[in-house]
């Protein structure tokens, strides 16, 4: 796994300058949707980012150790016994209508998402800092987005305290939505919220994800590799053997999609196993042929079409630990 660091630095610029003087919010939730939360958090913060949002309070503690000073909003509820913790840790929290002693907060509207938020702002209080919604379609139905955005402007016209609804999809395309803060997230990584090409938008991915072939093998005509035979060759046909399977985060079924050995485009076949995946070759490989997943071209958001999911759910679940992968983080 190779995180590259300048390519998050210039997304992060990139949103700035989108976001048409609004701060932007580094969303570093999930390890950074699995990017790695302190170093993505670093060098966003170093980028022109002024916050980090997580989604647990013992998710922001972790950023509070590493960056004493940062800005740190948490997106998700906290449960009772972690406010104190949150207080501590000058950590600010997303709520509904009750309002914590001695805790910043953000008060969330529920304008269409249908999940957490009120439908109406409760009394102001000292500790109300913010106000925000969260866009239910901005990646897929402008005309639905658009009438939260009114519902949420209407309700806090006059306000004097930070307002922010924009994700990534709507910073790159819904001006109306960036008010005083965006929140980015998945566009800080250089995925498309919107499935297609992030170069669309001007982002360069973050993540590349290398392994090798550790076995060619020739299947003889009606011979199979992998759990059921989902795979029989019709005919004598070389497959490599690369050791990443869905432990790694590389899904069951992405069988069928693609990945490069040797920078030629080759198929994945028969069943992903937990730690091992079969490509169809067109001639036998030497053994450590390297194999790219993700990278020189092969963008996550093709295997999230193949898997019918979303991009960052695969890069959520990618296993950089050290007892999975080696884990290498530059700066280009």
């Amino acid at each position: 796994m190779t995180i590259d660091l300048g390519a998050l630095r210039r997304n992060v610029r990139r949103l700035v300058d989108v976001a048409g003087g609004a701060e932007v919010w580094a969303v570093v939730k999930a390890n950074g949707y699995g990017h790695g939360a302190a170093d993505c958090a670093d060098a966003a913060l170093a980028s022109g980012a002024t916050a980090l949002c997580v989604a647990t309070v013992p998710e922001a503690l972790a950023l509070r150790a590493h960056i004493p000073e940062a800005r740190l909003v948490v997106l998700g509820p906290a449960a009772n016994r972690e406010i104190a913790w949150a207080r501590e840790a000058s950590l600010e929290l997303v709520v509904g209508d009750e309002i914590p002693e001695g805790v910043r907060v953000h008060v969330k509207l529920d304008t269409g998402m249908g999940r957490w938020g009120v439908g109406e702002l409760p009394a102001p209080a000292r500790e109300i800092v913010g106000v925000m919604t969260h866009l239910a379609t901005a990646d897929s139905d402008d005309e639905f987005a658009r009438a939260q955005l009114e519902r949420f402007r209407a309700a806090t016209y006059g306000l004097e305290v930070t307002r922010h609804v924009a994700n990534s999809a709507a910073t790159l395309r819904l001006p109306e939505s960036r008010f005083d803060a965006v929140r980015c997230g998945v566009a800080l990584y250089g995925l498309s919220p919107f499935g297609g090409d992030p170069a669309d938008d001007g982002l360069a991915p973050v993540l590349r994800w290398e392994s090798e072939v550790s076995l060619c093998k020739l299947l003889r005509a009606g011979e199979s590799t992998g759990y059921g035979r989902r795979f029989v060759a019709e005919r004598d046909a070389w497959v490599g053997i690369v050791p990443v399977g869905y432990a790694d985060g590389f899904r069951r079924d992405l069988s069928g999609t693609e990945v490069l050995v040797e920078g030629e485009r080759r198929r994945v076949v028969g069943a992903v196993s937990m730690d091992a995946l079969a490509v169809e070759l067109e001639a036998e490989v030497h053994r450590g042929a390297a194999v790219t997943l993700v990278g020189d071209g092969l963008l996550v958001e093709e295997h999230a079409r193949h898997a019918g999911t979303i991009n960052y759910e695969l890069t959520c679940n990618v296993d950089s630990s050290a007892t999975r992968a080696r884990r290498v983080v530059l700066d280009s």
